[in-house]
């Protein structure tokens, strides 16, 4: 039994130390240590050696045992450093040579308008102002002077979050005013950039969910020549010194005389096309005086005070602004179409 403890030693030394990966080194530990392997099996014969000899051989089986699992946990550390050398050699970086170039994002183009339309109304001393997306009827409509049979409160027009039609998203940045003046009072002179939701049926000028600029002054003695002051001086400092507008007599409920503004098309150069519909010129807000009952529902006395009102369409703007023939563009996050700007 010496012998074979001897040369179960020898042979699993050599064989543990030659072991080239870790599937290896177990199959040899299973081998010579596990519960069927060659040591346990000379141990299991030591029930027919005499008494004098069993203490010997139990304790020179230990010392082989021993022997042997020293040398698989030694091993199975070379082995282990082996791995990371090579691993190491592998994720080698060689530091001559040039980095790759991270891409950096840059703005949205209608986000640049935005950012340049702030820049502008602040420097002439407007605040900007935040209100909320989901509104009350009473502020998006009631307040604003629109009548019950207003088109624009049917359920085919707007977006409504309740069966009583009192929640609902709002339809333009209008309301803020409202608020605007009943928390800060008058005089105001203040902006509402925000989104807007209409149930427009997509086309490359409309979305049924785009952004606004809304705008409101009110002091003593405000005019209209004020209004078209201040929206020529904000669209020539936009789009250049030559810019030709126009305004057009319109109705709005919540100001008195109201007028649309359009912009000659950037696209055309007036002569008309698909963009502005045959027509050169492109719609990009709508404004006014400011209704007389819209003042005296904000506790304004309208016979002190005037001011007049106005709405933006970001989008418009930033299409004639970088001249987008399609509104489209400018929602569906196509990375060839915002890399140009």
């Amino acid at each position: 039994m010496k012998e074979q403890l001897e040369a179960i030693r020898k042979n699993a030394l050599d064989a543990i130390q030659a072991a080239k990966d870790n599937a290896g080194l177990d199959a040899l530990r299973v081998k010579y240590l596990g519960r069927k392997g060659e040591l346990t099996g000379v141990l299991k014969k030591m029930g027919g050696l005499s008494a004098d000899m069993r203490p010997v051989m139990g304790q020179m089986a230990n010392e082989v045992r021993s022997a042997l699992e020293q040398a698989v946990e030694k091993q199975a550390e070379i082995l282990a450093e082996k791995a990371m050398e090579a691993r190491l050699a592998l994720e080698t970086v060689d530091i001559t040579m040039p980095g790759k170039k991270s891409a950096i994002g840059h703005r949205h183009p209608m986000y640049t308008a935005l950012d340049e339309f702030k820049e502008i109304f602040i420097n002439m001393g407007f605040e900007v102002m935040d209100g909320p997306e989901i509104e009350e009827s009473a502020y998006n409509f009631d307040k604003l002077n629109t009548p019950d049979d207003h088109p624009a409160r049917e359920w085919s027009d707007t977006f409504y979050l309740n069966q009583d039609s009192k929640i609902l998203l709002r339809t333009q940045t209008s309301p803020m005013q409202i608020r605007a003046m009943e928390t800060y009072g008058v005089p105001i002179r203040m902006i509402s950039p925000g989104r807007v939701y209409r149930k427009d049926e997509v086309d490359a000028t409309h979305s049924p969910m785009f952004h606004q600029i809304e705008g409101l002054v009110v002091d003593k003695g405000v005019t209209m020549a004020d209004l078209k002051g201040t929206l020529n001086a904000v669209i020539r400092e936009i789009y250049g010194a030559d810019t030709k507008t126009r305004f057009r007599p319109h109705h709005f409920p919540f100001t008195e005389p109201s007028c649309e503004v359009d912009v000659q098309c950037a696209r055309c150069g007036g002569k008309g096309c698909p963009t502005c519909k045959g027509e050169g010129w492109m719609e990009v807000l709508g404004a006014g005086m400011v209704h007389p009952k819209v003042l005296a529902g904000c506790g304004v006395d309208p016979d002190v005070y005037s001011g007049f009102a106005f709405g933006f369409g970001l989008e418009r703007m930033a299409m004639a602004r970088f001249k987008i023939n399609d509104m489209r563009l400018i929602f569906e996050n196509d990375v060839r179409f915002l890399e140009q700007f």
